[in-house]
């Protein structure tokens, strides 16, 4: 069984900087994107960023410049460097996988159990 683990949250004043990770573990054959998610008191999940496996990177217009995501594909973890940290980055942050754990088996998404950031004035 594949699993998220995600790790780096907490409390931080705004213009500090926190970093996520998030270690894949268990049975994947294949990783096409991880990325993370986050979502806001009474807000909807919104992307953050994205990295394929071709490292192509894509990030939502709200946190590009501030936030870098990158990943280790031998330790199957992907992390994101905020920066620049804003009252409104305040969410819970959820790591996302797509990719499939065996050759001929289906592609599906699979999620963390999300990490609090709260950024406070």
């Amino acid at each position: 069984q594949l699993q998220l683990v995600e790790s780096g949250g907490g409390l931080v004043q705004a213009g500090g900087s926190l970093r996520l990770s998030c270690a894949a573990s268990g049975s994947i054959f294949r990783i096409n994107r991880m990325g993370w998610y986050r979502q806001g008191p009474g807000n909807e999940r919104e992307l953050v960023a994205t990295i394929k496996s071709n490292d192509e990177t894509a990030y939502s217009d709200s946190v590009k410049g501030r936030f870098t995501i990158s990943a280790d594909s031998a330790k199957k973890t992907v992390y994101l460097q905020m920066n620049s940290l804003k009252l409104e980055d305040t969410a819970v942050y959820y790591c996302n996988l797509q990719g499939r754990q065996t050759y001929s088996g289906s592609n599906n998404n699979y999620w963390g159990q999300g990490t609090q950031v709260t950024v406070s004035s």
